[in-house]
């Protein structure tokens, strides 16, 4: 039975629950970045924001790393900490640049992501996990 005022952790529901977070995470950002990856590849203009001063072009691949490229590290649990950092910076240009001026009902997907980005960067990847197979490769 669980004790809802338990305060120790079980290892293992916890790297279960990171699991959970980590692959529905991934799998809802890729949904996103793979309509920037057909614009990117589709060759015509690209119409894109470039917050950030370095061309629409660059913008949007950078986007296209963090959205795709390093959720896809994320559902497989590959460099996770070093994963979130990219879609961190991109959630918070998303948040407090492109859509700075919008109110919270616009910013408050992008929050979300950014809350469970830094959940990521903090916890790791878990135990069900690229990550944990190569720390405890490197143990023995």
């Amino acid at each position: 039975m669980i004790n809802l005022f338990e305060i120790k952790r079980n290892e293992n529901y916890l790297s279960i629950i990171i699991l959970v977070i980590r692959i529905a995470i991934a799998t809802l950002m890729i949904s996103h970045g793979l309509s920037k990856l057909n614009m990117l590849l589709a060759g015509g203009e690209i119409q894109f924001p470039d917050p950030l001063g370095v061309g629409k072009t660059a913008s949007l691949t950078l986007a296209v790393f963090a959205e795709v490229v390093c959720s896809f590290f994320l559902f497989i649990g590959l460099a996770t900490r070093l994963a979130t950092l990219p879609l961190i910076i991109t959630m918070l240009v998303a948040v407090f640049v492109i859509h700075g001026a919008d109110p919270i009902d616009v910013k408050e997907m992008g929050i979300l992501y950014l809350l469970f980005y830094v959940l990521l960067l903090v916890t790791g990847s878990g135990k069900f996990s690229i990550d944990y197979l190569i720390s405890k490769k490197n143990r023995y």
